[in-house]
């Protein structure tokens, strides 16, 4: 395994970086490799490059596992999916496509068992135009710098990323629409088998999905734990809250108003949606900081081991 980890401070890495840098001594090129951590697509690509002597190299996807994408055996399919937990689980599968077949025998090795239980998953609900993409963007960065392990989700295909929101807003426009995808029958089911495979893995998913309450969202529903609600119109909340809460039997963490006249009257008082309570109404608007109490709602569900 080689493990990604960018050293500066900001976690910033430039192209000329390359020009200094060095595979591990430790590579065999009798077995294989799995490249894992975050870092700049241009490094995995120079990576894959590099380590093209080894049996094979797969890029791991927390979503799906270890994706092979180069291999020199007959055992390892380019496609195929290794089953493999970053950091923590290493299955029987990759120890036998690990064997060479001029050892007399495999090596032994220990196999901890996969870890059990389910990080939470926060779904970022809400109708459209109301800053659910900005809000788990936001959200994501406020909790990365103290818990490493979480992952942000994009379970919606309007083409907009994390990367629209760095960019002029009239660029991004542009872009969100090239790049805007379509409704097919294996999307949600997608989705939400990675939500499920992330939480397993990660301390915490945030998960952000389009503006429409849609019944084939319900594998969503199944494979999320909590719900944050975000909206520019009160009586939008409603129907979400049924949504969300009735049907998905996710737990409610807050309601956040981002109309830019300012917090309704309630102030951060509850309010009742049929019979049930939120513990949190605040107001926000797209772009500035979050309110701290959401911040900590959300901290509190990221297990104190991480």
């Amino acid at each position: 395994m080689i493990e990604i980890e960018l050293t500066r401070p900001d976690r910033l890495m430039f192209p000329v970086d390359l020009q200094t840098l060095k595979l591990p001594d430790h590579l065999n090129p009798r077995l294989g490799v799995v490249l894992t951590g975050r870092a700049p697509i241009w490094l995995y690509g120079w990576l894959v490059h590099e380590c093209h002597f080894t049996r094979w190299v797969a890029c791991y996807d927390p979503r799906l596992g270890a994706v092979v994408v180069s291999s020199h055996s007959p055992e390892v399919r380019v496609g195929e999916i290794i089953p493999w937990m970053e950091g923590k689980w290493k299955p029987q599968q990759l120890a036998a496509l690990d064997r060479d077949p001029r050892d007399s025998k495999p090596t032994e090795e220990g196999i901890p068992a996969p870890p059990s239980g389910l990080a939470a998953a926060v779904m970022v609900a809400g109708p459209p135009n109301s800053g659910k993409s900005r809000l788990a963007h936001a959200l994501f960065h406020a909790l990365l710098p103290e818990y490493p392990g979480i992952y942000l989700q994009r379970a919606h295909w309007d083409g907009e990323g994390n990367w629209t929101l760095d960019l002029p807003p009239e660029q991004a426009k542009a872009l969100k629409q090239r790049h805007r995808g379509r409704l097919t029958p294996e999307f949600f089911g997608f989705h939400a088998q990675a939500i499920l495979n992330l939480r397993r893995q990660k301390s915490l998913v945030i998960v952000d999905v389009g503006g429409q309450v849609d019944p084939h969202k319900q594998p969503l529903l199944e494979a999320c734990s909590h719900y944050v609600l975000v909206s520019r119109d009160p009586e939008a909340i409603p129907p979400w809250r049924e949504f969300c809460q009735d049907r998905g039997n996710l737990r409610g963490l807050a309601i956040l108003h981002t109309s830019p006249q300012g917090p309704l009257p309630v102030g951060h008082q509850p309010v009742r949606f049929s019979g049930t309570e939120f513990p949190l109404q605040l107001h926000w608007i797209p772009g500035t900081a979050l309110p701290e109490e959401l911040v900590q709602a959300v901290r509190r569900l990221i297990p104190r081991m991480n």
